[in-house]
């Protein structure tokens, strides 16, 4: 069947007006400076917050909470005067990040560290993170599809959870927070770490921060910049291995919460990874001793 003919644009015709052209240059320039302009907001905030967590890595904690208190104070400020609404909710995104880090920092100074410290850092943040997500209209998987892929999700999970503590132990030879394996610790791990530390992380990092950015400059961009944050605030390790790994880690669990937008799986990746980092492999031995 013959195709239709269509007549000749301006352009090809070498029609269109010098004007014309200017205008197209004109959009052109502006959705590039308003790229730009986007990668500006969302990468001072990115850089301030990597500039403390290298002050922790650094041991220089005194510092690093005076910054983080700085940027706690003008994230609060943004998000309560900028008139554009992409920036006010990019703003209470990164707000997360300091409060998340100053409570953690205050948390030694008032309980001694172990499991249940977890607990408290965690749990403080939760109704912070939920409360920003109902101000952020945030769409996750529905209900539906998460029932007709569970039985994909559950061994992936645990799958990608294994191989990612058994590569973290060999890098941080992580000490376990459990005193020894039976059921009942081992489910008091598991409540801890997947419904508390893995539920918090993952609502701040991928279901705040990573959808803001997304929308704000991009889907690779966003879950680049929400990955390199999620490494760099693991600088309390004290080992660069140990933030390079988790940046990879956490660009694919944002890749992952990207194709499916299925907050469980996410969770139940970082969860795990947990459970077998604090406390299977310590006991058990890499490759539960069967290597």
């Amino acid at each position: 069947m013959a195709m239709p003919e269509f007549p000749p644009s301006e352009l090809e015709a070498g029609r269109i007006s010098l004007p014309e052209l200017g205008k197209v240059f004109k959009m052109q320039t502006e959705e590039k400076n308003g790229f730009l302009k986007k990668v500006f907001y969302a990468g001072v905030p990115v850089i301030a917050i990597t500039f403390a967590e290298l002050l922790i890595f650094g041991g220089r904690l005194n510092e690093a909470a005076i910054v983080y208190t700085l940027l706690l104070l003008a994230f609060s400020f943004s998000t309560a005067v900028a008139k554009d609404q992409e920036i006010r909710k990019i703003n209470q995104a990164f707000l997360l990040l300091p409060v998340f880090r100053l409570v953690n920092l205050s948390i030694p100074i008032f309980l001694k560290v172990n499991l249940y410290s977890f607990v408290f850092i965690y749990a403080s943040l939760a109704m912070s993170a939920i409360i920003a997500i109902t101000h952020q209209n945030i769409v996750l998987e529905t209900k539906k599809n998460l029932l007709r892929r569970i039985w994909f999700y559950l061994p992936l999970s645990i799958l990608a959870a294994l191989v990612f503590a058994e590569a973290e132990y060999m890098l941080i030879g992580a000490r376990p927070l459990i005193p020894e394996i039976s059921q009942v610790n081992l489910l008091e791990l598991i409540v801890i770490m997947v419904f508390v530390v893995g539920l918090v992380e993952e609502l701040i990092f991928r279901v705040i921060l990573q959808t803001r950015l997304e929308e704000f400059i991009g889907p690779a961009a966003g879950i680049l910049f929400a990955s390199l944050l999620f490494g760099v605030m693991h600088s309390g390790y004290g080992t660069p291995y140990e933030m390079g790994f988790t940046f990879l880690a956490g660009c694919f669990l944002g890749y992952c919460f990207y194709k499916t937008r299925s907050l469980p799986l996410v969770i139940l990746i970082n969860g795990l990874t947990n459970v077998f980092l604090f406390g299977v492999i310590p006991y058990l031995g890499p490759g539960f001793g069967l290597i």
